[in-house]
Order: structure tokens, then sequence, then C-alpha cells
């Protein structure tokens, strides 16, 4: 069963999809909790296009690549990739004075669900702290 998490963003829906694929904002946003970063980041937003950006705990103890295609882009509305054999889709639906932002994975078999949606949460949560800080 796919995971959902979502947001809603109180800016305008063109900064949410800026803040979601510009390289430099990614590494502002992309981390779980403090003591990560996102220490690199590319985009080359569009189908048949990839990703990636390089996850590192603070400390240097850890770090992983997150990396993928995308699929099926709809400007300012929908991003759809795959990174390794599973897929997300990402939505943006403009509100009054809002963005609704929701991601919907597959999850791994690794981690347990739970813990997959908390780290995706909160991801998320970072995501709208960057965004509504520079509104």
């Amino acid at each position: 069963m796919p995971i959902t998490v979502s947001s809603t963003i109180a800016a305008p829906l063109a900064e949410v999809w800026r803040a979601y694929t510009t390289p430099e904002d990614i590494k502002a946003w992309n981390a779980a909790s403090p003591d990560w970063h996102t220490t690199s980041a590319s985009v080359d937003l569009r189908e048949g296009g990839q990703f990636s950006s390089r996850m590192e705990a603070k400390d240097g103890s850890m770090g992983f690549d997150f990396a993928g295609t995308y699929t099926k882009i709809i400007p300012l509305h929908l991003i759809e990739y795959a990174f390794g054999d599973r897929t997300a889709q990402v939505r943006f639906e403009e509100g009054p004075g809002a963005v609704t932002l929701t991601v919907t994975f597959e999850p791994e078999s690794v981690y347990p669900e739970e813990q997959q949606r908390a780290g995706w949460r909160a991801i998320l949560d970072s995501f709208e702290r960057h965004v509504t800080a520079r509104g």
C-alpha cells in the first residue's frame, strides 16, 4: 500500500513549485532532522530527466544518495518519478491563499511503514518551514 503525506503551505503556487524543484532550495529543506543536511542536489525537470540529492549526517557518520528519473511532469501541478524499483507522486493543489502539497510513495521493505511515513512527513515539514520563512 502506498504511503501519503501532505501539507498545506501558505504561499503562492509558483513559489511552492520553485522551492520544490530548485537545487539550492532542495539543499536548504531536504532533511528529516536538524542533524542531517543535503550537501548536493541536481534536477533535470523533464520527463526522462534525472534528479539526485546527497543526504548526510552533519557529523559525517553516514549518508546516502536519493536519486531517480522523472516519469511525468505537469508544471505547477504534478511530478511523478521512479527511484530504484519504487515510484512516487507529488501533487500541487492551489487553494485560497495556500497550496496543498501531497506526496504519495511506495514504501520499501527494510524499515517499518510508520518510520518511513514519519521521515517523509518530517522532510515535508522542513519544506513548509523553508517556504513560509521566505515569504
